[in-house]
């Protein structure tokens, strides 16, 4: 997938999350993208991520620690 799009979807997720009230926003994000997200998506992700995670929302960073690392 093209990094831009995985940004996309990343930060669709994170804005749904950051709109609803209450603490865990950052546990949503975690949970759908592990939910959802095929090992690979998740990959590269966290790839990203430890580039620099440029263009990714501040929810998805917050998130990040508790996005399963694929096996």
């Amino acid at each position: 997938m093209k990094t831009e799009k995985m940004v996309m979807m990343a930060n669709q997720i994170a804005s749904f999350f950051a709109s609803q009230p209450g603490d865990g926003q950052a546990a949503g994000v975690a949970a759908h993208i592990n939910d959802f997200w095929e090992p690979r998506m998740r990959a590269q992700l966290i790839a990203h991520v430890a580039a620099g995670g440029a263009g990714l929302h501040p929810l998805v960073l917050e998130a990040m620690d508790q996005v399963h690392v694929p096996a």
